[in-house]
């Protein structure tokens, strides 16, 4: 991982911490703001951190959702459409 990748991931890191401390689920726009006024590399490198790191949060809740309905005979939760797969 390059110096850069690092600094936006952990920023990315503390920005979600932050987010969860100040609730405010679009902070992180802010801070990207902020780092591009000064970095346009650093801030592509933090936005894909932050998009990795929600995608990965959202993944294991919905892995978590499913495991709870299997486990009290509830339905599974229905996964988002996959658009790309229509060749649109």
């Amino acid at each position: 991982m390059s110096v850069v990748e690092e600094l936006g991931d952990a920023l990315a890191k503390t920005t979600l911490e932050a987010m969860e401390q100040i609730d405010d689920d679009r902070f992180y726009e802010k801070v990207s703001r902020v780092v591009g006024a000064s970095s346009p590399t650093l801030q592509e490198a933090y936005l894909t951190a932050i998009r990795v790191r929600l995608a990965e949060r959202r993944g294991r809740e919905f892995v978590a959702k499913a495991l709870a309905a299997a486990k009290s005979g509830a339905a599974a939760p229905d996964a988002p459409k996959d658009y790309g797969s229509d060749g649109h």
